[in-house]
């Protein structure tokens, strides 16, 4: 029996992306001077800023400073990085090929809803979802688990045992698992294998072309 559902992540899962938003946050934290390693700040990409900021900033700063960081980073990102987003090869070969099985599809971003739309053009996959959820649909962000119970709540009658999350980052996994569903990772985003399966995936693919040529396997199936 197929699955019912699949809710894919976006950032590092189907658009080549981690790397410009942590080179974003990297000089947004500078800009405000704060010096912090590029590899420190990108293994929190996956997390939207109200649980990101907190990692390198103390409640003092962050209420004195904390919406002109976020406000900075948004529009560095917009302005410098965003145009450079590419999708990774064959993500709309996958979700043609879900669609085909019946598999609902949904994207469940910790994205903003404007980057959103964007994404979803460089990805190619906007007349292939069913609906979508980004930050502006939820009041905290991965891991918890608000941005995906959203995108459930969206998809109506949804059978959880029989329905999936597809992400790249370990807060995917966790904030699946508080939603009561099972998690396929992926490794294009760059997070390590070990680090996707210590937090709960089921599975562990290369990339969306890595899950469409072994899908008849995989848990979708």
């Amino acid at each position: 029996m197929a699955a019912d559902a699949v809710l894919f992540d976006v950032d590092g899962t189907l658009i080549d992306s981690v790397d410009l938003h942590a080179k974003a946050w990297q000089e947004a934290f500078a800009h405000f001077g704060k010096r912090i390693g590029f590899e420190e700040v990108r293994s929190q990409i996956g997390k939207g800023g109200d649980q990101l900021l907190p990692v390198f900033f103390s409640q003092e700063e962050l209420a004195l400073r904390g919406e002109a960081i976020e406000s900075y980073r948004s529009e560095l990102y917009r302005r410098d990085y965003l145009k450079r987003i590419r999708a990774f090869p064959e993500v709309r070969e996958l979700f043609q090929e879900i669609s085909r099985r019946g598999i609902r599809i949904a994207l469940a971003s910790s994205a903003k809803g404007e980057d959103l739309r964007v994404y979803k053009e460089v990805a190619g996959v906007d007349d292939l979802l069913e609906t979508e959820t980004s930050a502006d649909d939820a009041s905290r962000s991965k891991p918890n688990p608000d941005i995906f119970q959203a995108a459930l709540h969206r998809l109506g009658k949804v059978d959880a045992r029989r329905s999936f999350v597809v992400g790249d980052t370990p807060w995917d996994v966790i904030a699946a698992t508080r939603s009561g569903l099972k998690t396929l990772g992926m490794l294009c985003g760059g997070f390590a294998e070990a680090d996707l399966r210590a937090a709960g995936a089921v599975e562990i693919y290369r990339d969306p072309a890595d899950l469409l040529s072994r899908i008849d396997s995989s848990a979708l199936a």
